[in-house]
């Protein structure tokens, strides 16, 4: 049975900013941090992300659903975000793909929706104040109540979130990226990604702490044999199954919330393991390197923050989510080279060992939504285990 087709609904900050609009997902109240996501695509993509846990996301862009959804475009099991908030939800979506509507979607998976409010105000707000603790009710509607339970509610800092996105036991990846030229984007096949069939399958551990399904299959593609290992999995039980390499996933929250991932990475790289990581496994190699990491004001979310290569003075585009930074002051300059920096404000965006076969990025390469200009780190990372034999 569907809800009736206005059912107001209010979002309360903590600092006493409210807003009034119409529910369009789930009944019900959530609390979660407020932040923005500019991209104008990839709405799927984002709710499905298990980076996302524990925040309730803004789209920038004004209108969203007008594709529906669909049983590919995502990235995970399940949305894991707590709440989403957009200018307008699109009631009539059309597309020769959709399965059903974001609307339906959202109450099949439980997740409480706000549209109808200013969001260009609700992002100036955050981009000035920073991000904020935040409660969307369609229950509750009194403005003052919900602005206290939102400023007594828990946030993210020292939190650990991995533990409610991780999966429960290993598992292997097989499967490719989807082909976008085949009328049903069906997985791609080795001939056609231009990969060789006789070629050696290099075996790697992907630790998760959130992964997104676009990188497994970008990590297919380049040629390696993957298996997912829970966050919880220690180095030696990872090493004992013969891989050659470590793939540390993206994730949501506090770094410092994790610190048996960050107890593991360390072990992995004082037994000489290459390691890759992307966004909070970046983040943990910072904090497994003796290094700090800090919140950030609103973090990066999006598909159009600039990050110089300070390798090869190139600039890339890049996708990224995080709200969390490693701190480059903390680190030791005789371990560590910066190998990337955020144009926009001058954060970490990349780290490299002297010494070790190690390195990680704060963005994200498998461009799920978002550009494709830094899919060279999938191969840079192949090349980087091939040498280490």
């Amino acid at each position: 049975m569907k809800p009736s087709k206005s059912r107001k609904a209010v979002l309360a900050l903590e600092d006493g900013t409210w807003f009034e609009g119409q529910a369009f997902g789930a009944d019900g109240k959530v609390f979660g941090e407020v932040v923005f996501n500019t991209s104008m695509t990839g709405y799927q993509e984002i709710l499905t992300d298990p980076s996302y846990r524990g925040q309730m996301v803004t789209m920038t862009y004004p209108m969203i659903g007008n594709t529906g959804v669909n049983h590919v475009d995502v990235e995970s099991r399940k949305p894991f975000l707590s709440g989403f908030i957009v200018k307008e939800y699109c009631k009539h979506p059309s597309n020769y793909r959709m399965t059903s509507t974001l609307g339906d979607y959202l109450r099949k998976h439980g997740i409480v929706a706000i549209e109808g409010i200013d969001t260009r105000a609700l992002t100036a707000h955050l981009r000035t104040h920073g991000a904020k603790k935040g409660v969307i009710s369609t229950t509750e509607l009194n403005p003052a109540k919900l602005v206290k339970q939102a400023k007594d509610s828990q946030g993210l800092v020292g939190r650990d979130l991995v533990k409610e996105v991780t999966c429960d036991k290993p598992y292997h990846w097989t499967e490719l990226p989807y082909n976008l030229d085949a009328a049903d984007h069906t997985p791609s096949d080795q001939m056609n990604l231009g990969l060789d069939k006789e070629a050696k399958k290099i075996k790697i551990a992907a630790l998760d702490c959130g992964i997104k399904y676009n990188i497994l299959r970008r990590l297919v593609a380049e040629g390696f044999d993957v298996t997912v290992y829970p966050a919880t999995t220690p180095a030696a039980e990872i090493l004992n199954s013969g891989v050659k390499g470590v793939f540390l996933s993206n994730g949501p929250g506090d770094p410092e919330g994790v610190p048996y991932v960050a107890d593991t990475v360390r072990d992995l790289i004082h037994r000489n393991i290459p390691i890759f990581g992307i966004c909070l496994g970046h983040q943990i190699l910072g904090l497994a390197l003796g290094g700090k990491t800090y919140k950030m004001k609103f973090g990066h979310r999006g598909g159009n923050q600039p990050v110089l290569n300070r390798l090869n003075s190139k600039i890339e585009i890049t996708s990224q989510n995080h709200g969390f930074a490693v701190d480059e002051e903390s680190l030791d300059k005789n371990l560590v080279t910066a190998t990337h920096v955020n144009l926009s404000d001058n954060t970490s965006e990349g780290l490299m060992m002297k010494n070790k076969p190690v390195f990680s990025v704060q963005y994200h390469p498998e461009s799920s939504p978002g550009p494709h200009d830094s899919r060279y780190l999938f191969q840079q990372f192949r090349e980087l285990i091939e040498r280490n034999g």
